[in-house]
């Protein structure tokens, strides 16, 4: 176990400091940090909300990270075969599981760099009035959560095709479906089916449903059991994505 984890950390090491090695780690901090605050005080209008609370600064993260974290997630794997590194790669002596989970824990700190440039939004809302810490430091978290599923998903989706594009625009669309499955329209249209378990499934699956309890400041088993597992099943499935391409 501690020669596992310290082979994922190399990598993960490696592939957190190479995103600074180019100018694409910037360009999409710049990005991600413009976007939030014209999200937050324009759209949001959080400082005319008379609220000392940071709502909608995460209200509008969901919408946000369906395509900035597919964006970074699509160059993980495709980037990888198509400039034919994947199999320098996987020529090191260490197991498929290792690259992927180091891979992917790097982009989400990468993700966790540009979140923790926003603590400037908690600091001037502390300045202009006395909100709950606890409810946005829940919501922090939640956010941060929230990314890594989003970019849990858009890594199996770059480990489909070499073309970064493809991988892209598959990350967003099941991003996407995840992010609906409990709008109104589409739960009629599935419950139109008279299958109960399947009406279930697409309410308990929404991405939305799990990150507003979170922003309500409440941490609930349920919220992170439902993360985690997905996280862990698409990392799993990235896992046999890429051997399979090996393997091809």
């Amino acid at each position: 176990m501690k020669d596992w984890m310290r082979v994922t950390g190399s990598i993960l090491r490696r592939e957190f400091t190479g995103y600074f090695t180019t100018p694409v780690a910037y360009v999409f901090l710049v990005i991600y940090l413009v976007l939030q605050a014209a999200f937050t005080w324009g759209i949001g209008d959080l400082y005319n909300s008379s609220q000392a609370e940071l709502y909608p600064f995460f209200n509008f993260h969901p919408w946000l990270l369906l395509f900035l974290m597919p964006g970074l997630g699509m160059r993980l794997w495709a980037e990888e075969r198509r400039s034919g590194t994947i199999e320098l790669l996987l020529t090191l002596p260490l197991r498929t599981s290792q690259a992927v989970i180091g891979k992917f824990l790097a982009a989400w700190a990468f993700f966790g760099v540009g979140l923790a440039l926003t603590l400037t939004e908690w600091i001037t809302v502390a300045w202009l009035g006395g909100p709950d810490h606890g409810v946005i430091a829940v919501g922090y978290f939640g956010t941060f959560l929230l990314a890594g599923a989003y970019l849990a998903i858009s890594a199996c989706a770059s480990a489909l095709s070499k073309n970064q594009v493809i991988g892209l625009v598959i990350g967003v669309v099941i991003c996407f479906l995840f992010m609906l499955s409990d709008f109104p329209m589409i739960v009629e249209a599935v419950d139109a089916l008279h299958i109960d378990a399947l009406t279930d499934a697409f309410l308990q699956i929404s991405f939305r449903t799990h990150y507003q309890n979170m922003l309500r400041g409440v941490i609930e088993a349920r919220d992170l059991v439902f993360f985690g597992t997905l996280i862990g099943t698409c990392l799993y499935l990235n896992t046999a994505l890429v051997q399979l391409k090996k393997a091809n």
